[in-house]
């Protein structure tokens, strides 16, 4: 039941409210008509079998945020609602930050296929024989592919200290993997690793002989209709695996469809659709430990997704700084898109505060549906 005819009946029983969102009126005045229906087919929510009202307060909500962009629901492969706040626009790309690691993962899972990997067993330092007689942790030796993409490589997590978040906002280099720490056993426990992320895109781009971008260019982006935008470089050149990328709320749309159709898009099929089954499956536990609202917990990781418990459901999340999304409700066959400012180079508690208000846009409705 929506909030509105939840205090609607209250009402009628005599019950005194207090504020408990917005009136009928204000509702029955939200338009969330999608606009971009050359893109992709085009329904309504009560054709798709969602409660009009829960989508009202969706976008409601969304028009109240300090900095969202842009809001499209998909449902069965209908795009049901849409509507941009501020500047945002239909072709408007910005900083997607680490949403980046889940294009990554899909790039693991083309190189796979490719040939140009041959298992996600292999180990990190196979790549990197450079700097083989330069590591004094010789349990970097043990670390691997599979490893690296649930988060359980024993990297640690920058920004737990004042010290990595510094090399983190400075930029990596290559040479880094030999003097950063291992915070605990390969495969023993996970935690979140911007360098780990970005290792898994110089591992692609040196199997498959080429740039990180270039392979993304012809197995990924072309095949999605995607052109990015500007595409962030490390100190040695390589494109960023972890963040950096600039694409639309569009772009972000087709990645996400493409994941709930199972690898497929427009009828072609683009990844494995067994890399796709086993990304969104949860591997770690407990990844990320800061509580972000009432209706967000359980995070867990698969292969640079997270998912995520809300209500009744659980569900699939590529996330980015300043709150960046695409969530797949898949027991729904629906997905969520959201983009906001990125909020880039911009942190500390008021960030923060700012992107859990648009983390707990999308954990809140995906609580509320039945």
């Amino acid at each position: 039941m929506s909030r509105w005819r939840l205090a609607a009946l209250l009402l009628a029983l005599g019950v005194v409210l207090t504020a408990c969102g917005p009136s009928a009126e204000e509702l029955a005045a939200v338009d969330y008509t999608p606009v971009t229906a050359d893109e992709w087919p085009v329904s309504t929510p009560e054709a798709q079998g969602l409660d009009p009202d829960l989508v009202a307060e969706l976008y409601y909500d969304a028009a109240r945020l300090e900095t969202a962009y842009s809001l499209l629901v998909f449902k069965n492969g209908y795009l049901v609602a849409e509507d941009y706040f501020g500047i945002g626009r239909p072709d408007l790309q910005v900083n997607i930050h680490s949403v980046t690691k889940s294009i990554t993962s899909a790039l693991v899972g083309l190189a796979l296929e490719q040939g140009c990997l041959t298992s996600l067993d292999q180990k990190l330092m196979e790549f990197f024989p450079e700097f083989e007689y330069r590591i004094s942790d010789l349990r970097k030796n043990d670390i691997t592919i599979r490893q690296m993409l649930q988060m359980r490589a024993g990297l640690p997590w920058e920004e737990s200290t004042a010290e990595g978040t510094e090399w983190l906002l400075t930029g990596f280099h290559e040479s880094d993997l030999v003097g950063v720490p291992i915070a605990y056993d390969p495969g023993t426990d996970s935690a979140y690793s911007n360098f780990t992320a970005h290792l898994l895109g110089i591992i692609v781009a040196r199997a498959c002989g080429t740039d990180l971008k270039s392979f993304a260019q012809e197995h990924l982006f072309d095949p999605l209709g995607i052109t990015p935008g500007f595409w962030q470089v490390d100190w040695d050149g390589n494109h960023l695996g972890f963040s950096d990328i600039d694409l639309s709320s569009t772009d972000l749309a087709k990645f996400g469809l493409m994941y709930l159709d199972g690898g497929t898009y427009d009828g072609a099929r683009i990844v494995p659709s067994e890399w796709v089954e086993d990304s969104l499956e949860t591997y770690s536990e407990g990844t990320w430990t800061i509580r972000v609202g009432g209706n967000w917990g359980d995070n867990a990781y698969g292969y640079q997704w997270w998912s995520i418990k809300a209500g009744d459901y659980r569900y699939s999340l590529a996330w980015g700084h300043g709150g960046q999304q695409i969530a797949l409700i898949e027991p729904l066959d629906m997905m969520i898109v959201f983009v906001a400012d990125p909020l880039h180079l911009q942190h500390g508690d008021g960030p923060w505060k700012i992107e859990k208000a648009n983390l707990n846009l999308v954990a809140d409705f995906v609580a509320s549906l039945p």
